[in-house]
């Protein structure tokens, strides 16, 4: 397993304990989707998150305080959905994963 994987395997656990239990993998460990458009990588001993063109740092060897950032976001996120996203999920992964990002 690399650092980076590691990491964003770290980081994952701090999320679900803050509640985000849906946030998956992609592109081989290498970027965790948390919501729509909101990602995290881990580059230069640093988490990065990026939520459309705003990108944000936190320091790599704090994955709990980068999981309350990325929550927090989440979460303000996940009270203003589009107005789409109820019926783009539905339509592409199904009736029992319609909250799932």
């Amino acid at each position: 397993m690399t650092d980076a994987r590691a990491a964003l395997a770290k980081l994952r656990v701090e999320l679900v304990s803050l509640g985000v239990t849906d946030a998956y993998d992609v592109c081989d460990d290498s970027v965790l989707s948390v919501w729509i458009g909101l990602v995290v990588t881990v580059r230069d001993g640093f988490y990065c998150w990026q939520e459309g063109v705003a990108k944000r740092r936190h320091l790599g060897t704090d994955p709990e305080g980068c999981a309350i950032r990325v929550a927090r976001r989440y979460v303000e996120l996940q009270a203003d959905a589009p107005p789409w996203w109820d019926e783009l999920a539905k339509a592409l992964r199904g009736e029992a994963a319609e909250n799932y990002p």
